[in-house]
C-alpha cells in the first residue's frame, strides 16, 4: 500500500458517497475483567439513524488518519499461524450471509478475550462494504468517462474503542424554574479517539491484497504487538520511530558521537533528495551501501561500505536490513527537530539546521544561529553585537 492507495481509501468514508456502499455494522460490548461477551447487535448499516452513521463515519476516518509506519502499518500474516486469522477474515468478507459475517467476526471477539484483559468496558465495531475506484482518470469530454470502468473492493473495518463514565453535571429546568442535579449512569463510547484496529485487506496496485492487513495504533508509534501477534496473526512490524534510533545508532557506530550541525544538515538533505527524486512508486529505502554513500557525501571521512554493513549488523543484528528513507529523518520543511538546553528549547527544520552551529565563547558553549532579519522579543528589537 502506498500513500495515494490510502488517500483514496480515506476519501471514501462520507456519508452517501457514491463510491462507498457499506452493508452491515456488527456492535461488541465487552465488559472489563470478564472473558465472555456481554452484548452484540448487528444490523444493516442503512438503516441507523442519520446521526449514528455520521458518528460512526467520524470514527472510521479517525482510525484510518495518520501517516504509514507510524500509525498506520500494513502487516504480513503469518504463514504457520494455528487458525489463522487471514482466513476467517477472508470468509467474513466473501460471504454474502449477514448472520455468517456476524458470527465470524464473533469468533475473532473471542481471539481478542482470550488471556486478556481490557482496564475499561469496551466496544468492538465491525463494519463491511465495498469500495470502488475507477480505472482512469474522468474525461467530460469523452462519450466514456472514468467511472464506466471500476476496481471494487470488498473490505471488513474494524474499530476497537473503550467507554468511559460520565460526569456527573447540574442542569437549569426552563420549565420548571430549578436547577437539577443530573445523574448519568450510561457510558459514554469514544468513537473519537479509537484505541486501534484494522482495515482488511489491503491494496496493491488498486487490486486487494488478501495476504497483507492494515492495522491501525490509537497513537503514533505505539501499535499493540500482543493485538498484532495473537489475534490478527500478523507479522512484528517495526514503527518510523525505531528506524529513526536504528538509523541514529548505525551513523555513530561509523562516524562517532559527535557531529557538527552542517554535516548532519547535510546527510537530511541526501536523505531527502533520494525521497524526491525516486521514481518507483514504493517507498524508497537505504541499505547500506546507500548509508555509506550518504555519509560520504556528508563529509564524514573514512567512511567504507564494509565499515557500514558491520554497523548494520551490530545495531540491527541484519546486514541486508533496509531502512525507509522516509522514516530515518523528521518532517523535512517543518520544525522538526527541538534543540533542546537548560536556558530555552529551539525548533528548526532539518532543511535549517544548517545555519545553526555549537561554538566556544569565552570558554563557554553556545548555541548560533544566523538570521537575517532582526529578532523580535516581546516588540523589542534585539540589537546587534559584535563578537
Amino acid at each position: 500500500m502506498i500513500k495515494k492507495e490510502l488517500a483514496h481509501i480515506r476519501k471514501q468514508f462520507k456519508l452517501d458517497h457514491d463510491l462507498l456502499k457499506l452493508y452491515d455494522i456488527l456492535n461488541v460490548y465487552i465488559t472489563k475483567d470478564s472473558e465472555e461477551i456481554y452484548h452484540y447487535e448487528c444490523q444493516p448499516f442503512a438503516l441507523l439513524d442519520r446521526e449514528k452513521q455520521e458518528l460512526y463515519m467520524g470514527n472510521f476516518k479517525k482510525l484510518l488518519a495518520g501517516e504509514l509506519d507510524q500509525k498506520l502499518f500494513e502487516l504480513k500474516f503469518q504463514e504457520d499461524a494455528e487458525e489463522p486469522t487471514k482466513v476467517l477474515l477472508h470468509q467474513g468478507m466473501v460471504t454474502g450471509d449477514t448472520e455468517e459475517w456476524m458470527n465470524l467476526m464473533l469468533v475473532l471477539v473471542e481471539k481478542m478475550l482470550k488471556d486478556n484483559k481490557y482496564e475499561r468496558d469496551t466496544v468492538v465495531t465491525f463494519v463491511r462494504g465495498q469500495y470502488f475506484r475507477p480505472t482512469k482518470a474522468r474525461n467530460d469530454e469523452a462519450e466514456e468517462t472514468g467511472k464506466d470502468e471500476m476496481f471494487s473492493h470488498l473490505f471488513i473495518l474494524c474499530s476497537v474503542n473503550s467507554t468511559e463514565q460520565p460526569r456527573n453535571t447540574l442542569l437549569f429546568d426552563y420549565v420548571e424554574r430549578e436547577f437539577k442535579y443530573n445523574v448519568i449512569v450510561d457510558p459514554i463510547i469514544k468513537l473519537s479517539t479509537p484505541d486501534q484496529g484494522f482495515f482488511y485487506p489491503s491494496v496493491t496496485d488498486n487490486a486487494s491484497d488478501v495476504n497483507r492487513i492494515l492495522y491501525c495504533a490509537g497513537k503514533p508509534n505505539d501499535p499493540n504487538f500482543r493485538f498484532i501477534d495473537q489475534v490478527l496473526n500478523a507479522e512484528k512490524t517495526v514503527t518510523a520511530l525505531e528506524e529513526r534510533d536504528y538509523f541514529e545508532e548505525i551513523v555513530k557506530e561509523v562516524a562517532g558521537e559527535q557531529l557538527d550541525a552542517a554535516t548532519i544538515a547535510q546527510m537530511y538533505e541526501g536523505v531527502h533528495h533520494v525521497i524526491e527524486t525516486s521514481e518507483s512508486e514504493e517507498p524508497p529505502k537505504l541499505d547500506y551501501k546507500d548509508v555509506q554513500e550518504l555519509l560520504t557525501a556528508s563529509g564524514v571521512e573514512n567512511v567504507t561500505a564494509a565499515k557500514v554493513e558491520q554497523a548494520f549488523q551490530t545495531v540491527i543484528d541484519d546486514r541486508n536490513y533496509e531502512l525507509k528513507a522516509s522514516s530515518v529523518m523528521p518532517k523535512f520543511t517543518t520544525k522538526s527537530i527541538k534543540i533542546e538546553t537548560k536556558v530555552a528549547t529551539v525548533s528548526v527544520s532539518p532543511q535549517d539546521l544548517k545555519y545553526v552551529k555549537q561554538v566556544n565563547y569565552r570558554g563557554k558553549k553556545c548555541l548560533l544561529i544566523e538570521v537575517d532579519e532582526d529578532v523580535v522579543i516581546e516588540g523589542f528589537t534585539l540589537s546587534t553585537e559584535t563578537l
